[in-house]
């Protein structure tokens, strides 16, 4: 990675204070917290739709550390994920300085692909602000072709499923985008 890009990573995951209670949210894997920063901020006075993105995707990096793709292992392995596809829900908008908290729900791997919902919340005052969901891929990096997780990949993601079975599906999960008419 570039030098700049870490620092700029080690300054916006700072820890940040949550409020998140309850059974659901105890249950679901916590990602790095974060807080917004001026330069997410658009002409709306909001956080730009594109942080929200990156965002989510800075804490994906911490759902593979999780799991066990590190940067030794893309080093070991010569091999990493790819995202396929990704769906965003802009629920309710964040604001300069607004700590965020993200949590993750794993839904659904295969062989070769990972199935998860995440989670963004104010904070302060524990509100949604979006979700996530998104597919992805294990790819070898040499032939950049799909390939099977390694053993002690799985053992991971059948415990971090199994801690995730008795959560609720999302609700939005899986929805499809569209503009819904009223029936006449």
């Amino acid at each position: 990675m570039l030098p700049l890009y870490n620092q700029w990573v080690t300054r916006v995951f700072t820890r940040v204070p949550t409020n998140m209670s309850g059974s659901l949210n105890s249950k679901l894997l916590t990602l790095p917290s974060l807080r917004v920063l001026p330069e997410w901020i658009d002409y709306n006075g909001h956080m730009n739709v594109a942080y929200y993105v990156l965002a989510f995707d800075k804490a994906v990096d911490a759902l593979m550390d999780t799991i066990g793709i590190t940067p030794s292992y893309i080093e070991q392995y010569h091999s990493s994920t790819f995202t396929l596809e990704i769906h965003v829900n802009y629920i309710q908008e964040l604001r300069l300085g607004d700590p965020i908290s993200l949590n993750c729900h794993l839904l659904d791997f295969d062989a070769k692909r990972i199935h998860y919902f995440m989670y963004m919340r104010q904070a302060n005052e524990n509100y949604l602000a979006a979700t996530s969901e998104q597919i992805m891929m294990h790819v070898n990096l040499e032939n950049r072709r799909s390939s099977e997780f390694p053993n002690h990949i799985v053992a991971q993601l059948e415990a971090l499923r199994d801690a995730h079975n008795e959560l609720p599906r999302p609700e939005n999960c899986g929805s499809v985008i569209g503009i819904r008419r009223k029936q006449q």
